[in-house]
């Protein structure tokens, strides 16, 4: 599974919100959306796609936790700049190697300057059962 992140603060800047430093232009969302368009179809012609999701800015979240037993609901627990997940890919690939290859292609995502360094993906196996929980 590779794992995209972003905050609130680089989702309001997607949609012109003024922050102060990564506004995107339509033309950078353009762009940006050409790069996942194209990344996405490598990953299909490949045969190495099973399924890859984007999030929803995480305002839309809620947190559900038990306290003394009663479920508690908060909305919109992220801080503005608090990095969470912003979308994922599950590939079906040769090796661990072949999926960091895979990931490493991302850091090639068009955008403004100061969103574009802040771009990173981790990599992490999926367990397919209780046994490969017990590494």
């Amino acid at each position: 599974m590779i794992l995209t992140y972003g905050s609130q603060q680089d989702y309001d800047g997607m949609v012109g919100k003024a922050d102060g430093e990564s506004n995107w232009t339509p033309e950078d969302f353009q762009a940006l959306a050409e790069f996942m368009t194209k990344f996405n179809q490598e990953l299909i012609d490949s045969g190495e796609l099973v399924e890859t999701r984007g999030l929803t800015e995480p305002v839309h979240t809620r947190r559900i936790r038990t306290q003394n037993g009663v479920p508690v609901v908060t909305d919109g627990p992220y801080a503005e700049t608090q990095e969470v997940l912003a979308g994922y890919w599950i590939v079906e690939c040769d090796s661990f190697d072949r999926a960091t290859e895979i990931a490493s292609k991302l850091n090639d995502c068009p955008g403004p300057e100061a969103a574009a360094a802040s771009y990173y993906a981790d990599v992490r196996p999926i367990a397919e059962s209780a046994e490969d929980l017990a590494l």
